[in-house]
């Protein structure tokens, strides 16, 4: 079973998307924030983490590009979900290194078919 990381502030966020990727399946290991996220990685090694941008502290952007520069967590592939929907963003969530980009309220088709995606699936 694969292990997915679900990284965002807001509780109500991150138990919606804890309970799409249970019910397909996944164990789902969560973080509050992109300093938990970068601390929790490199301790569970997860298959795929799914990363909220806007965050306290360190941001989606900042922890996609520090997880992604770094050769211990750069083969984990990241799906960026956030409500900012402009396509610089997506663009710039691109260059920190993540894999895809969803804009929120997410539809649970396109989470499941881009961590599947992303798992090689």
């Amino acid at each position: 079973m694969a292990k997915i990381m679900v990284v965002d502030d807001s509780p109500t966020d991150k138990e919606q998307l804890k309970l799409v990727l249970s019910r397909a399946g996944y164990e789902v290991l969560e973080a509050g924030s992109g300093a938990d996220a970068i601390e929790l990685v490199h301790r569970f090694k997860p298959d795929c983490i799914v990363m909220d941008v806007v965050m306290p502290g360190i941001n989606g952007f900042q922890a996609t590009r520090t997880l992604a520069r770094d050769p211990d967590t750069a083969n984990i592939p990241i799906i960026v979900v956030s409500a900012k929907d402009q396509e610089t963003d997506r663009l710039w969530a691109m260059r920190q290194g993540a894999r895809a980009y969803i804009v929120k309220p997410v539809k649970e088709s396109d989470l499941i078919e881009k961590v599947n995606a992303a798992l090689g699936g």
